[in-house]
């Protein structure tokens, strides 16, 4: 009876419940969105320092259930959702909304109109083209885009991830600066086996090196939902736990590329929560560096439910643990 009680918590929590979901007799394409200041006091919860956040709301049918984040200039964010859209976004130097665009991403002629066919997960964006990679969930898949979004480039479907389970594609993805592509599958399973990763040598359809399968050991931490690369050559990840109060719990680890290899089962270090009255369903990440400080963005999936909130925060990374000291066997071959 308590597997099932949390089962209909979890449902309730990442899924539309009945008499929840925001229906839309008529379309509302209006090109419009507010970004509200939170009223939230700064606060740390280890190398997490809150800055700042907004409350972001939209008129436009298809806005929300952003589940990929993109920080593409001061002021200016690409975000993913999983109905298959995309919002730009720009505030301006004081934090207020100027200007939204949101639009369907394009797809290939003949595409089934399902969500399920367009259910975009995660996100990077090639710094020296401009390209935006996107991973679907359903169907396992990359897509590459022009840097304004308006051309479909390339389909890739790896094959190390061509048989992971059902629903549980690609939640997260971050390209590190040596070019490598590290992904992982909607999991936070207590079987580290039963949680998919697999890292790319480089970009698909250029790289000619063979992918890496792992697995990912979250240690009680919850399913990733994202990931980004930090400066100093790891990843930070982000996890979402559900349970009764609050319903998300969002718990921030990092993780280093230098313990992922073939059929390995990395393990990640904690670092810090999203302070309780932020508490979302956080599923989009980024990282900036600016003036030497480093900044954690962070937004919120609402799933199309009026009691979610779409919320894009702001924190400085400060003390973040060390990394640790190359293995020497290692550093030996």
């Amino acid at each position: 009876m308590r597997r099932l009680l949390f089962a209909a918590l979890i449902f309730l929590a990442i899924g539309p419940a009945p008499g929840t979901v925001q229906r839309f007799p008529i379309d509302n394409l209006t090109q419009r969105a507010t970004a509200r200041p939170l009223a939230v006091a700064p606060q740390t919860s280890g190398a997490l320092r809150f800055v700042r956040g907004w409350h972001l709301t939209s008129p436009h049918s298809r806005f929300g259930g952003f589940s990929g984040l993109a920080r593409i200039a001061p002021g200016r964010f690409l975000l993913i959702g999983d109905n298959g859209y995309r919002t730009r976004l720009t505030l301006d130097r004081k934090g207020r909304q100027v200007a939204a665009d949101i639009a369907p991403l394009p797809v290939p002629r003949g595409w089934p109109a399902l969500k399920s066919m367009v259910d975009s997960e995660s996100l990077f964006i090639d710094p020296v083209k401009g390209s935006a990679w996107i991973g679907l969930e359903r169907t396992n898949q990359l897509w590459k885009f022009d840097a304004a979004i308006t051309h479909l480039e390339a389909r890739y479907a790896p094959p190390a991830m061509r048989y992971w389970p059902h629903g549980r594609g690609p939640e997260a993805m971050a390209r590190i600066s040596d070019g490598r592509i590290i992904i992982f599958a909607e999991g936070g399973r207590d079987d580290p086996f039963q949680n998919h990763g697999v890292m790319l040598a480089g970009l698909p359809g250029i790289s000619k090196q063979p992918s890496a399968r792992f697995f990912y050991d979250s240690q009680g931490k919850g399913a990733v939902s994202d990931a980004a690369p930090l400066p100093d050559g790891r990843i930070l990840l982000v996890h979402r736990k559900t349970g009764w109060n609050p319903v998300f719990t969002t718990i921030i680890a990092v993780v280093d590329p230098a313990d992922i290899g073939k059929d390995a089962v990395v393990e990640s270090q904690t670092i810090g929560r999203v302070p309780r009255p932020l508490a979302e369903n956080y599923e989009g990440a980024a990282v900036t560096v600016e003036q030497g400080r480093t900044w954690l963005w962070l937004v919120a999936d609402n799933n199309f439910n009026r009691w979610q909130r779409s919320l894009l925060l702001q924190f400085e990374l400060v003390d973040l643990p060390p990394k640790k000291a190359p293995d020497s066997k290692k550093a030996a071959r």
